[in-house]
């Protein structure tokens, strides 16, 4: 694996283990916003290192455009933060287009995985589209059960849109 190949591959490891982090903690905290924080960093360093690895197409690619797309998610999950726009449903967007983001994360290191199983090479978008599919399935099943729940967790000035 070549230097970028690593880099990207760490910056992966911390997106998920941030944000899994980011998940389990208590928000609004302190250190719900310091993982917050990390996860956004490897997730601009995951995505950054994405558009530069070319050895798969050899041009620009699906893969590519799937990193556009995680930006912009992570994009749309944090300008509410910084605006408090639009108000009484900032955070709510907040947490929507974060947790997409992070399904998106799950699905494709999850898809990564299952590329490297051997025997599967001949399959490769096949396994990738699966993979991704079930896992963007089953999390965005998870999101809808749970989003009320964590967003009644939230400090109570927030949930009632008052900044």
């Amino acid at each position: 694996m070549s230097t970028l190949g690593w880099i990207h591959t760490i910056f992966g490891l911390v997106a998920l283990l941030a944000g899994s982090a980011v998940l389990a903690t208590r928000k609004g905290t302190r250190g719900h916003r310091t993982l917050g924080y990390l996860y956004l960093t490897s997730m601009l360093g995951l995505n950054g290192t994405a558009l530069c690895i070319y050895n798969l197409f050899g041009h620009f690619g699906p893969f590519h455009w799937l990193a556009a797309s995680s930006l912009l998610t992570l994009l749309a999950g944090m300008v509410p933060v910084f605006t408090r726009r639009p108000r009484g449903r900032w955070l709510e967007r907040h947490a929507i287009f974060l947790a997409i983001s992070y399904i998106g994360l799950v699905a494709a290191a999850a898809s990564e995985i299952v590329t490297r199983i051997p025997g599967l090479e001949a399959s490769f978008g096949a396994a990738v589209g699966l993979t991704s599919a079930l896992v963007i399935g089953v999390g965005m099943v998870l999101l809808a059960r749970t989003l009320g729940r964590s967003m009644r967790r939230m400090p109570a000035h927030w949930q009632k849109g008052v900044d």
